[in-house]
């Protein structure tokens, strides 16, 4: 019998495999609590198809592709969905903030308790953010322009020095947003722009930006690196963001601690903060926050500058528009020569290219995604599951022709200044939504409200190779080359008066 047994289990053992992997097709396919819900086949079995996706480095528009395809909720992993219904957008990035971010986010925090970024418990980040919140409003942020300002005319004496040669305004954008938001947090500037490059940082936030993106749909498979790295080393890109740009924002915070400064910078609050509240606001903390400005702060608002001012470059009547009210609001003494953001807020036109900007762009690529509740949700018409993973990608929210029109693709800065632009500005996903939208965005507010008119008040600029298209990289944030301008200064006494 015992013979019997072994032969049966010799000749039969390599058929196991192959019905564990039917059984778990038909699971996933027919059983599984996602089995409704459309999408590509692969993505219904294994969470690699989206790993792959996105080292394609063109998730953004692979998403777009895809609901317009399946419509408005696609599965995208065996047990994560992409929802593009307006009314299931509203109810995971609500004001409450029920809905938690996923474990995409833990390789983005890696061991940190604090990070407001990455963190995931919905009552630690409220606390958090309740703590940082008063040194990111507008209004004390408002207090940092001086500090824009100089960064202002350091652009404009290189630009000067580069008057009409080809310039790679996609660098120069990234060297102005690095050096401002050095000089908003700490009081002071990296020289990246006196110095025409960077000294490495930049692709340290590349590789931790391309490294993220695609670990975080298994992290897993980051915490086995991170464990088996004192034999292995570092393969990830991602451990810059628990290294050397940590390392970058302990070295600047410990030389701001002793160093005055002209008015209170972000990290300079922080500090008062930490003090007031050592236990509930650590200097770990401080350090942390630091990091986040670096890691994401140049980035975002790097890639929306280019956007905003390679879409009106490419549309000509958008960018006389724009100059026009230019020169209006300097002939009514309404706007100085480094425009204050007070004078940039009231330009009604001027504000509607920045949005229209960030919409056609969104700076980030990836989908944002969120925990379902205890008990579950209904969205887009189907009932999903506790611990389900669902998330939005802005590529897919902004080209909604429900809310943006049916020309919801072209770049039209009129439709914010059009009536019923309330849904425009309540889908605008470019800085997130809900009780998790990106702090940092009066940071970006400010420094384009500012940038942009100084530009086209003082420049006639155009682009070098205006039959060439720039060219765009995905990883989590959506990066733009072959983006070259000429730049003369302006003799056009109607701007400059």
């Amino acid at each position: 019998m015992l013979a019997y047994i072994h032969t049966l289990q010799s000749e039969y053992f390599y058929i196991l495999p192959t019905i564990a992997t039917l059984t778990y097709v038909l699971y996933q396919r027919f059983f599984s609590p996602l089995s409704k819900i459309p999408g590509p086949f692969l993505a219904s079995l294994t969470s690699w198809w989206l790993v792959f996706a996105i080292r394609r480095h063109d998730i953004n528009r692979r998403m777009q592709r895809l609901h317009q395809k399946y419509g408005p909720i696609v599965r995208i992993t065996p047990d994560e969905i992409s929802v593009a219904d307006l009314s299931a957008i509203r109810k995971i990035y609500s004001s409450h903030g029920s809905w938690a971010k996923s474990n995409y986010y833990s390789v983005f925090q890696g061991t940190r308790k604090h990070d407001i970024f990455a963190g995931r418990d919905v009552k630690v980040h409220a606390q958090q953010r309740k703590m940082v919140a008063r040194a990111y409003a507008m209004e004390t942020l408002k207090e940092l322009e001086v500090y824009v300002d100089k960064m202002l005319n350091v652009f404009k004496r290189k630009m000067d020095e580069n008057a009409g040669q080809s310039v790679d305004m996609a660098r120069w954008m990234q060297l102005f947003a690095f050096d401002t938001i050095g000089e908003i947090t700490w009081s002071t500037n990296f020289g990246f722009m006196e110095a025409s490059k960077d000294d490495g940082t930049f692709s340290t936030i590349r590789a931790v930006g391309s490294s993220g993106s695609w670990l975080g749909v298994v992290p897993w498979l980051y915490k086995t690196h991170q464990f088996l790295q004192p034999v292995i080393g570092n393969w990830l890109g991602i451990n810059g963001r628990h290294g050397g740009l940590r390392d970058f924002a302990i070295r600047e915070t410990a030389a701001r601690k002793n160093r005055p400064v002209e008015k209170p910078d972000i990290v300079g609050r922080m500090l008062d903060t930490s003090k007031k509240n050592p236990e509930e606001f650590t200097y770990t903390d401080v350090i942390s926050m630091a990091t986040s400005n670096v890691a994401a702060g140049s980035d975002t608002t790097a890639i929306s500058l280019r956007s905003i001012i390679y879409h009106l470059l490419q549309n000509p009547e958008t960018k006389r528009k724009l100059i026009e009210e230019i020169a209006e609001f300097r002939r009514k003494g309404q706007l100085s020569n480094s425009p204050r953001y007070t004078e940039a807020q009231k330009m009604p036109y001027l504000q509607a290219a920045i949005y229209e900007g960030m919409r056609v762009h969104p700076a980030v690529g990836v989908n944002l995604p969120r925990v379902v509740p205890p008990g579950g949700a209904h969205l887009a018409g189907h009932y999903i599951p506790s611990g389900t993973v669902a998330g939005v990608n802005a590529w897919v929210v902004h080209q909604n022709e429900e809310v943006y029109g049916a020309d919801a693709k072209e770049f039209r800065p009129d439709r914010w200044l059009e009536e019923g632009s309330g849904d425009m500005h309540r889908f605008f996903f470019s800085f997130g939504a809900g009780s998790r939208a990106c702090i940092g965005r009066n940071i970006s507010l400010l420094e384009m409200s500012k940038l942009i008119p100084t530009i086209f008040l003082n420049y006639e600029v155009e682009l070098a190779n205006p039959t060439e298209e720039w060219k765009e990289d995905c990883s989590f944030f959506v990066q733009q080359s072959n983006f070259y301008v000429r730049m003369t200064p302006r003799s056009d006494t109607a701007v400059d008066s």
